[in-house]
């Protein structure tokens, strides 16, 4: 039996057949764009593979990147697996500290820097004689540049192969609970779940489609890492085009007018923001209830989103407010929930047009297998499969139980061989005084889909009853001072307490809904970098003023 067909080669075949094809466009300024046909894609990965093996590093040695999405991400990782070594992405916010912690625990050889906001904070993370490069686009520096490279050296001829369980990355978690886990990652891992991503994907937007897709959540995490490079890398047919800041994302957004198009609640709720802020939730519902000028008037929301073209929309990372998937497909665009995660490459679960109630998550994917373990966890074992945590054995056999399963983590509702149902992750469970535990998850969805909420917390460890910590909608945090406002908040915020309630047990009531400060952020350490809240760091910083809110009457609380 041949072994079985590798990501490398797919791009080989793609080098050869699609050549002319344009694969990449990247921003660089001022509106102008650079395109990157397969050839050219190609052409500069083998040089610098070249230029990576004639510094003699070991086959499997470990080379870093940190850098935000761009066409160069793509490059430098085919150079790195075409050399015979192991990529490890680091997240471009990252603080100098969490740098040096994987660098030095992924012993890494060298390290690949490109576009980055805060180069001059972080610096100091990186190990001082440890060899670096500079992608385009990379903050000012005094590494020697990529494009210096791919000038002068000629390109690595041939095919180079890679075994199928030899590492093709190590995923840093993002340390949302401590210190971040390396998870391995084989080319038999990362081929299969891009095969199983670019099928499924085929399935629903049609064989003769050339698909479009904007890359944006970043690339050194499994989601974006599997649903958009590896994916694209496996079809070919694929063209990706990079956001350039945040400042140019809508103007990204409706250049590349994705047919594909995967985010996370906290974004697909920002873009319905977005949209109330210029029209009010009950006048958009009313012209949508319209026949004919609901349909014209949808339209024109979604172009103004710059999603008029998809064809296929997701979410995942974290779930999702049922009411917010209600409100997208209410406007044309059919929102569908996955479920993963870093170890298994984000190969688990979707949503299709036969399982799609908002809330639950979908079907497995094509050979994953799921059962639920005698606690209520979900256990999984996906084709997909990481390799097991680097330099943490003892972790890695606790994390597999028997016949290859990972444990999840994560308590599910599961209706008999079809859709998981998120409740919230067995870590998040807190204790109430009542010695009661309650899972967040589904609250916090209930307090999201409010349209003065971006964000909110739910805790409570050792209280009688639980609490929420809500950020106010971008629009409304201006005005947060304003009394007039205050007062409409607190109404707001009083009665979606008392509806979250009714019919809930009383220990998990809430007792108040607190309004912060200040938004949370990635740059503040309070998000993760898919922009899942950093609950243990929330918690630790309000914990000195719980007790004094418990004191207080109010059903809201201003931070």
């Amino acid at each position: 039996m041949s072994d079985p067909k590798l990501i490398l080669d797919y791009v080989y075949a793609h080098e050869t057949n699609l050549g002319s094809r344009v694969f990449l466009t990247q921003p660089i300024a001022g509106g102008q764009v650079t395109d990157y046909t397969w050839a050219q894609v190609m052409d500069q990965s083998r040089r610098m593979a070249a230029h990576l093996q004639s510094r003699g590093l070991p086959r499997g040695a470990r080379v870093a990147m940190l850098t935000k999405n761009c066409a160069h991400f793509f490059m430098a990782e085919l150079a790195i697996w075409m050399a015979g070594y192991t990529t490890v992405a680091i997240f471009p916010t990252e603080t100098a500290e969490t740098i040096r912690f994987v660098l030095e625990h992924s012993e890494a050889s060298l390290l690949f820097v490109g576009k980055l906001d805060t180069w001059p904070q972080q610096q100091p993370g990186v190990p001082e004689g440890l060899p670096c490069i500079a992608l385009p686009l990379s903050p000012p520096t005094s590494f020697e540049r990529w494009d210096d490279i791919v000038a002068r050296t000629p390109p690595l001829p041939g095919q180079p192969a890679r075994a199928p369980d030899e590492l093709a990355m190590i995923i840093y978690t993002s340390g949302s609970t401590g210190q971040p886990k390396g998870a391995m990652v084989s080319f038999n891992a990362i081929t299969r779940a891009a095969e199983g991503i670019s099928a499924d994907t085929r399935k629903r937007v049609g064989e003769q489609t050339d698909g479009r897709m904007l890359s944006y959540l970043p690339l050194a995490h499994s989601f974006e890492r599997s649903w958009v490079e590896a994916s694209s890398l496996v079809d070919g047919r694929q063209h990706i085009f990079f956001a350039e800041s945040l400042d140019t994302f809508l103007q990204d957004l409706q250049r590349a007018r994705p047919t594909l198009f995967i985010s996370v609640p906290r974004l697909w709720l920002k873009f319905q923001q977005g949209v109330f802020a210029k029209m009010p939730p009950a006048k958009l519902d009313r012209l949508l209830g319209i026949p004919i000028l609901g349909r014209i008037v949808a339209r024109k929301v979604l172009k103004g989103l710059g999603l008029d073209a998809v064809i296929q929309a997701g979410s995942g990372s974290a779930p999702i407010p049922p009411d917010l998937i209600a409100w997208y497909r209410k406007i044309g665009l059919r929102l569908f929930e996955g479920y993963g995660m870093t170890e298994d490459n984000s190969y688990s679960h979707s949503s299709d047009e036969s399982h799609s109630e908002p809330g639950w998550v979908g079907v497995p994917l094509p050979g994953v297998q799921v059962r639920i373990n005698d606690q209520g966890e979900i256990e999984i074992k996906s084709p997909a499969q990481f390799s097991g945590y680097y330099r943490q054995p003892e972790l890695t056999a606790a994390s597999f139980p028997e016949a290859g399963y990972f444990r999840t983590g994560d308590p599910r509702e599961r209706r008999p061989a079809v859709t998981p149902k998120t409740t919230g992750r067995a870590k998040e469970l807190f204790k109430t005084a009542k010695g009661k535990y309650v899972a967040p998850a589904p609250i916090e969805n209930e307090i999201n889909a409010h349209p003065m909420v971006e964000l909110s917390l739910v805790s409570g460890v050792g209280q009688p009853s639980a609490y929420a910590v809500v950020v106010l909608a971008e629009a409304l945090r201006p005005r947060q001072s304003d009394p007039s406002l205050r007062q409409q908040v607190e109404a707001e915020f009083t009665a979606l307490r008392d509806r979250i309630n009714r019919g809930r047990p009383d220990y998990e009531h809430l007792r108040m809904i607190v309004v912060a400060r200040e938004p949370w952020t990635i740059e503040g350490g309070t998000l993760t970098p898919t922009m899942k809240i950093k609950r243990s760091r929330i918690e630790a910083a309000v914990a000195p003023q719980v007790e004094h809110w418990y004191s207080r009457t109010q059903a809201v609380i201003w931070q």
